[in-house]
């Protein structure tokens, strides 16, 4: 298990948080995660074999980007 935090520009409300975290939600892998829209970060718990080409797709599918992932 891996954990991660994800910059994310473009959130600006709650349901933009829940947008994110429906999409990140769905990535095989993924077991937790949780998306700030006042700190524009999603942390997320997740397998190792899951990647962050994974994580910036389900990111940008609702049209946010990813801006950093640590």
């Amino acid at each position: 298990m891996k954990k991660l935090k994800v910059k994310i520009s473009g959130m600006h409300c709650a349901s933009c948080a829940g947008n994110v975290e429906r999409s990140v939600r769905s990535v095989k892998g993924v077991k937790n995660v949780s998306v700030s829209a006042v700190t524009n970060t999603c942390f997320i718990e997740c397998e190792d074999s899951t990647t962050n080409a994974d994580i910036e797709k389900a990111v940008a599918k609702p049209g946010y980007k990813v801006v950093a992932i640590n």
